[in-house]
């Protein structure tokens, strides 16, 4: 699965918030930057991520992922 495949999912799913994915060749490492999240646990927000890249969890394309989904004042 390429970087540029899950930003564009993300970007799909996160308009007008800042997303980034990055990766060491064996974790991907996905943040999110989103007022949407404002008084939201942190378990609410990576659920919200989640649900964008599940479909490629489930289907092997991204096997370990790593999720900062933070508020633009936590950024």
């Amino acid at each position: 699965m390429s970087l540029e495949s899950i930003q564009a999912l993300l970007d799909q799913d996160f308009a007008d918030c800042e997303t980034k994915v990055e990766t060491d060749g064996h974790t991907y490492t996905v943040t999110v930057i989103s007022e949407q999240f404002e008084g939201l646990n942190a378990v609410k927000r990576q659920q919200q991520v989640y649900k964008t890249i599940n479909p490629l969890i489930m289907d092997g394309s991204v096997h370990a992922v790593s999720i900062k989904a933070l508020t633009p004042s936590e950024a």
